[in-house]
C-alpha cells in the first residue's frame, strides 16, 4: 500500500508543480514581507533607493527570455530545481549585507532564482494541465501560494515578536528551506518527458498581440503594487512590522478562500468577464489609494488590491487557450521579458515621482488599469487558436 502510494506521489506532475510553488513561495515572502522594514530600519534607505532596489530587482525577469536559450543544453525540469536553489541562496544571503551595494547584489542573486523559476511554473503549468481543469489547478496554486505565504507570516511573527530572532537570521532560515526543497525534489520525483516538443526560438508572434500589451500593462500595474502600496504603509502611517505581517496575514487568510472560487469564476463566466472586473476593481483601488488618509482604509485597500490581482489566472489561462502547444514554453518566457519591460524603469523613476507627489504614482496606475480595461472588450467570449481577438476574421 505505502508503495503504491509513493510511487503515485514522485510520478504526479500536479504535485510537483504545488511543490514548486511552495519552494517559491517560503523565500519570496519571506524576503518580500520583510523588505520595507528592512531596509528601512538596517540600511536606511529612502523612496528613491528602494525604487533602484526593486528596478534592479526586475532584471532577472525582463531577462526572461533567455529561459529558452538555457533549456536547449538544460531541459524544464532540472532547470526548475537549479532556479530553486539559486532563490533559496539569494534570500539566505539577504541578511546578512544590509547595505545599499549588499542588498543590490542580494536581490540580483534572489530574483534570477525567482523569475527563472516562475517562468517555468508557468510554462509547465500550462503544457501539463488540461485546458478545461487549467482554471481550476491554477486556481488552487494560487490557494497554496497564500497558505504557504500564511505560515511563513505566522513564523517570521513568532520569531521576531516573541523569540526576537534578527531579520538576518530569518532570511537564512527561509532562504535554506527553498534550497533544502529543491534538492530534496531533484533527487525524489521522476523526471517527465515532453509531451510536445518546445519551440528553442525566442520570437514574437502577432497572433498573441492582445495577450502580450495585457501582460506588458500588468507588469506596469504590479510594480506599483508591490513596491509602492506598502512603502505607503510605512512610509506614511508608520506600520511596524508586527502590523504588516498581520496585514499580509490577513491576504493570505483570504486568499485561501478566494483563489479558488476565482478559479471557478473563470470557468462559469469566462477570461473576459474575469478581467473586466479585476481591471474596473483596480481602477477604483489605485485612486483610492491616491487620496487615503486613513490607516484603516489603507489596510482595506492594500486587501483589496491583493485578492484582485488573483484574478490574472485568467490571463494566463486566456494564452493556453489561443497558444500553439508547441509555442507555450517560449511565449511564456518573452512574456515574462514583456511583463518586466516597464519593471526595470518604473520603479526607480516612480521613485523619484514619489518624492514629489506619492498620490501621482497611484493616479498612473489607476491610468494604466483604465487602459488595460479598455483592451479587455478585444477579448473574444471563447478564445481559441484562430480566434485570438474579435479583430480576428
Amino acid at each position: 500500500m505505502k508503495r503504491t502510494f509513493f510511487k503515485r506521489i514522485f510520478v504526479s506532475k500536479e504535485i510537483l508543480l504545488y511543490l514548486i510553488t511552495i519552494a517559491m513561495i517560503v523565500s519570496f515572502s519571506a524576503w518580500m514581507s520583510l523588505l520595507n522594514n528592512f531596509v528601512v530600519e538596517k540600511a536606511s534607505f529612502d523612496g528613491s533607493q528602494i525604487g533602484i532596489l526593486q528596478s534592479l530587482r526586475e532584471i532577472p525577469g525582463f531577462l526572461a527570455f533567455s529561459v529558452i536559450l538555457v533549456i536547449i543544453f538544460i531541459c524544464q525540469q532540472r532547470l526548475v530545481y537549479i532556479s530553486m536553489i539559486t532563490l533559496g541562496f539569494g534570500t539566505f544571503l539577504t541578511g546578512l549585507f544590509p547595505s545599499a551595494i549588499g542588498l543590490y547584489i542580494t536581490t540580483i542573486i534572489m530574483s534570477l532564482g525567482f523569475h527563472y523559476l516562475e517562468t517555468l511554473n508557468q510554462s509547465l503549468s500550462l503544457q501539463w494541465l488540461d485546458k478545461k481543469k487549467a482554471p481550476l489547478i491554477l486556481g488552487k496554486i494560487s490557494a497554496i501560494k497564500s497558505f504557504t505565504g500564511l505560515i511563513v507570516f505566522v513564523l517570521i511573527y513568532i520569531l521576531m515578536n516573541f523569540l526576537n530572532v534578527e531579520y538576518k537570521y530569518v532570511y537564512m532560515i527561509f532562504g535554506g528551506i527553498t534550497i533544502i526543497i529543491g534538492i530534496a525534489a531533484w533527487i525524489l520525483f521522476a523526471h517527465f518527458k515532453e509531451k510536445v516538443p518546445q519551440e528553442k526560438k525566442i520570437r514574437l508572434k502577432k497572433e498573441y498581440w492582445l495577450f502580450y500589451l495585457l501582460t506588458f500593462l500588468a507588469g506596469a500595474r504590479r510594480q506599483i503594487f508591490i513596491v509602492f502600496a506598502g512603502f505607503l504603509l510605512v512610509e506614511k502611517f508608520g506600520v511596524d512590522i508586527h502590523n504588516m505581517v498581520i496585514l499580509l496575514f490577513i491576504n493570505a487568510v483570504l486568499n485561501i478562500y478566494f483563489a479558488p472560487k476565482i478559479g471557478k469564476f473563470i470557468v462559469k463566466f469566462g477570461e473576459r468577464t474575469t478581467l473586466r472586473f479585476e481591471y474596473m476593481g483596480l481602477i477604483l483601488v489605485f485612486i483610492s489609494y491616491a487620496f487615503v488618509e486613513n490607516v484603516y482604509i489603507a489596510f482595506a485597500l492594500y486587501v483589496i488590491d491583493h485578492l484582485l490581482f488573483s484574478m490574472a489566472i485568467a490571463l494566463k489561462t486566456y494564452f493556453q487557450k489561443i497558444a500553439d502547444p508547441k509555442d507555450i514554453a517560449s511565449a511564456s518566457a518573452v512574456s515574462f521579458t514583456i511583463n518586466h519591460i516597464a519593471a526595470v524603469f518604473l520603479p526607480a523613476l516612480l521613485g523619484l515621482v514619489w518624492l514629489y507627489s506619492s498620490s501621482l504614482v497611484f493616479i498612473i496606475g489607476a491610468s494604466i488599469a483604465f487602459i488595460s480595461f479598455i483592451l479587455s472588450f478585444l477579448i473574444p467570449k471563447e478564445p481559441q487558436r484562430g480566434f485570438e481577438t474579435i479583430l480576428v476574421k
